[in-house]
């Protein structure tokens, strides 16, 4: 319940202070603020900001100011996040009182202590983490708490239903809404721009909203920017989706499972990815956005989030557990994961790639187009007509046609094609093999760090581009892969770090 603020409170003057504080309510006083002393206010304390005339509120996390040319002390500053769900101009009064603790933090204690959680629980955990009533501090004793001492499959299901009723849910009005997710952590795994042009093209419906990178080098949105907008409003993208039965668009302006991306902006720092978690965030948003038939990918590999056979099965029931409860007709695929997908990595590269396939040029990327089909041809057989086994055959005669092609010029079009002139970047350095053998294997890590480095996705053009893959054979001297950068600084630390370890196991040649 909101706090109920007394009218002897003083007001204080809005004031938006410019600092983008990432998925967190952030105000400040300054230290002199006579409010800030009479009330006991401190620093990292959780107060309600009231405005009475209109009755907006939020709750958010308290910063305190020692510098007058910041903040004056009758003004109350907001970060960017506050300013914008605020929603109040600069100077208009509000008062400020201490925020009572949520409730659903003694369900957070029980979890700390190795209990197991209820469906309200968790409700009620989502419903306050979306209110912003929790501290970054206070979401990561939730997160660490869920991993550290696991949840059962029926606490996954709880989690995922509760981030599902706690944000809005689209409903396309057709009784097969078909989407893909890769669980990630696999370079330049592009097959989602190849498998939505050829399902689209068979007038299957997939609307497929996607992320931009966070820890890798490019997101499906990141490499769709090349080519066409992304950022498009909820209407825009429910008209081409019904024009062009598909869409590669960025998923940040719906509103789907938002807690989801709270708690991702604490858990990516903390490099957390635990199996409930990862299930309970992927079907929450794939619910959210719709889709009634879902395929999902669990690349395995040495340097994969999953690292071998028995963790990607359990990993796989998990998910065929809950999408089953959760009325999704789910297929969960287990794929190659020992090395990067296609040759390009970063944004420009990685679209050159998807577009070769697409135009069914010979230099096209074999491992890249192979994968998209496959997968695509697994979607195409959620189709009634489509018997099992001929998925394959017909995405594959979609895409050799100009079908496929044809469906993505069409989507580009539609949500605004990219009229600048995007290239790798100009700064090149080649990454030599240091002695005769064969590709034993390639660090996915490693790779993508140096694709980070060397400025993706931000620097769109910036990357990596492979010239060998595993189980080819080099000559000592012989070009491994190209880093390209637009600016010196991180040409620099990429290259430095492709010397510390390129990222490939050469091994002797076979006699």
């Amino acid at each position: 319940m909101p706090t109920r603020i007394p009218t002897h409170i003083p007001t204080l003057k809005l004031r938006r202070v410019a600092i983008d504080t990432y998925k967190e309510n952030v105000v400040y006083l300054h230290r002199d603020c006579a409010l800030y002393r009479s009330e006991g206010f401190q620093a990292l304390s959780k107060i309600e900001i009231h405005q009475e005339d209109n009755g907006q509120q939020i709750i958010a996390v308290l910063n305190v100011v020692d510098d007058e040319n910041i903040l004056q002390p009758g003004q109350l500053g907001l970060s960017e996040q506050a300013y914008a769900q605020l929603n109040l101009s600069e100077g208009t009064p509000v008062r400020v009182a201490h925020a009572t603790p949520p409730q659903s933090l003694r369900a957070v204690h029980r979890k700390i202590a190795g209990e197991r959680l209820s469906f309200d629980e968790y409700l009620g955990i989502t419903q306050d983490v979306v209110e912003n009533r929790y501290s970054k501090i206070e979401i990561a004793a939730f997160l660490v708490a869920c991993s550290d001492n696991g949840m059962d499959r029926d606490e996954v299901l709880s989690f995922t239903e509760s981030m599902v009723k706690t944000g809005d849910r689209l409903d396309w009005g057709e009784a097969l809404v078909a989407d893909k997710h890769c669980i990630g952590g696999i370079p330049g795994n592009r097959t989602t721009m190849l498998m939505v042009p050829i399902i689209a093209a068979h007038g299957m419906l997939i609307p497929k909203t996607s992320s931009r990178a966070i820890t890798s080098p490019a997101g499906t949105a990141d490499t769709m920017a090349v080519l066409a907008e992304v950022e498009l409003s909820p209407q825009h993208l429910l008209n081409i989706v019904h024009q062009q039965r598909g869409c590669l668009a960025w998923g940040g302006t719906a509103k789907l499972a938002p807690v989801d991306d709270i708690l991702i902006a604490v858990e990516r720092p903390l490099s957390m990815d635990s199996p409930g978690q990862l299930v309970a965030s992927i079907l929450a948003k794939k619910v959210a956005a719709g889709a009634t038939h879902l395929l999902i990918d669990i690349p395995v590999g040495p340097t994969a989030k999953m690292n071998d056979q028995a963790s990607a099965m359990r990993l796989r029931k998990l998910f065929e557990y809950v999408g089953d409860r959760m009325g999704l007709h789910l297929v969960v695929v287990i794929t190659d994961g020992r090395q990067p997908i296609g040759r390009g990595i970063g944004p420009v590269l990685e679209a050159r790639d998807v577009m070769q396939v697409l135009n069914n040029n010979p230099l096209a990327p074999k491992d890249l187009r192979e994968k998209a089909l496959q997968l695509a041809g697994r979607i195409l057989e959620f189709d009634a007509d489509v018997r099992g086994g001929q998925g394959y055959i017909i995405a594959r005669d979609i895409l050799e046609s100009g079908r496929a092609l044809a469906k993505m010029q069409a989507i580009i079009k539609a949500q605004g094609q990219n009229t600048l002139s995007i290239e790798p970047g100009h700064l090149q350095h080649p990454v030599l093999a240091t002695c005769d053998g064969v590709v034993g294997g390639i660090d996915n890590l490693q790779i993508a760090r140096i694709a980070r480095l060397a400025g993706a996705p931000l620097d769109m053009g910036a990357g990596v581009d492979l010239h060998c893959k595993v189980d080819d054979p080099v000559k000592k001297g012989q070009a491994l892969y190209t880093i390209y950068a637009e600016f010196n600084a991180d040409y620099n630390f990429a290259q430095q770090a492709a010397e510390g370890d390129n990222g490939f196991t050469i091994e002797p040649p076979s006699r």
